[in-house]
């Protein structure tokens, strides 16, 4: 199974503002100089010292995960990354109208679904998208984007053709070599997470979640979503203090996704669904209080003598490919 992370900005597109773009480059400018750099020769491992999100930052698209096997695979959300994953189905059969294409929703809030305007396989006669959720609403979804004054194409004149289907909550769906189950997330307008298992391994997807649900007890059905899991993407947009500071607003802190990926041994944890007024440097600060409250927990352990899951996470870049 690979999943590939195409939007990971949360709540609206964060593009870099010209302003940003320029400091950003005169910083790197005095950092390549003042480390006593002078040719074209030091350039490229200069740039490979930095970190990445330095050069690249962490993307501003918002979501669109896609997850494939050798057999085929499915996109989860329609945010603003769908737009560079439609161009590149468009290398493929979807070009001629020979692409059938699967596409979950965990639920409809605007981020997840900007991106489905500018999707081109839909503009593809020929082309099937089937499309899967738990709610009802999802019968709405195109009908309403698809609409003037929202939008110039008006439904009927989309040339793929939309089969929809509507999934059962807690019951796995099979879907060629997956099996797709959808458990409850804890956010604003029920909102559908997704255990992915194939090739046995297990993948979870938590994005918008404030996960008020943390012990065992209080998930009840819905703890299966995060057991015997190898790689779980979890909603991090907030600091520790933000997330008391905004409760009920249905995001998540890193801190929330390490003490329950630490206590179900999760075999790698990805953080995203960014904070969209965060700016590059603000994340990488969220990314360092994430690893001094991990690394506090873990001498806590230590210092009590118990056993600690020895936890593999990051956060999510855009473009980012997790092979599992």
């Amino acid at each position: 199974m690979e999943i590939t992370l195409w939007g990971v900005r949360g709540s609206l597109p964060s593009p870099h503002s010209s302003d940003a773009l320029e400091e950003k480059s005169r910083n790197l400018l005095d950092l390549f100089f003042e480390q006593g750099n002078k040719s074209k020769e030091d350039i490229e491992p200069f740039l490979k010292s930095l970190p990445s999100y330095v050069i690249r930052g962490w993307g501003g698209n918002t979501p669109c995960i896609q997850v494939k096997s050798d057999q085929g695979g499915f996109i989860i959300d329609g945010g603003t990354g769908i737009r560079p994953f439609g161009y590149e189905l468009m290398k493929g059969p979807a070009a001629k109208g020979e692409a059938e294409i699967h596409l979950f929703f965990t639920h409809f809030h605007w981020d997840h679904l900007i991106g489905l305007p500018f999707f081109v396989p839909l503009f593809v006669p020929g082309n099937v998208i089937h499309i899967y959720a738990v709610q009802d609403e999802v019968l709405d979804v195109f009908p309403t984007l698809f609409k003037k004054p929202f939008f110039p194409v008006p439904l009927e004149f989309l040339g793929a053709k939309l089969v929809y289907h509507k999934l059962e909550p807690r019951k796995p769906h099979k879907y060629e070599d997956f099996v797709i189950t959808p458990y409850q997330l804890d956010h604003p307008d029920p909102c559908w997470g997704y255990r992915i298992e194939q090739g046995g391994k297990a993948y979870a997807h938590c994005v918008d979640t404030e996960c008020n649900r943390v012990s065992r007890e209080a998930l009840g059905p819905d703890l299966p979503l995060y057991q015997n899991t190898d790689l779980m993407v979890f909603d991090a947009q907030y600091t520790t203090r933000q997330k008391f500071e905004r409760s009920n607003w249905g995001h998540a802190s890193a801190a929330v996704g390490l003490d329950l990926a630490m206590r179900e041994k999760i075999g790698r944890v990805i953080f995203m669904h960014n904070d969209p007024a965060a700016m590059d440097e603000d994340i990488a600060k969220v990314e360092l209080e994430a690893k001094r409250y991990y690394d506090l927990q873990v001498q806590s352990l230590k210092a009590l003598g118990k056993d600690y899951h020895d936890l593999d996470w990051s956060f999510a870049t855009e473009g980012m490919t997790i092979k599992l």
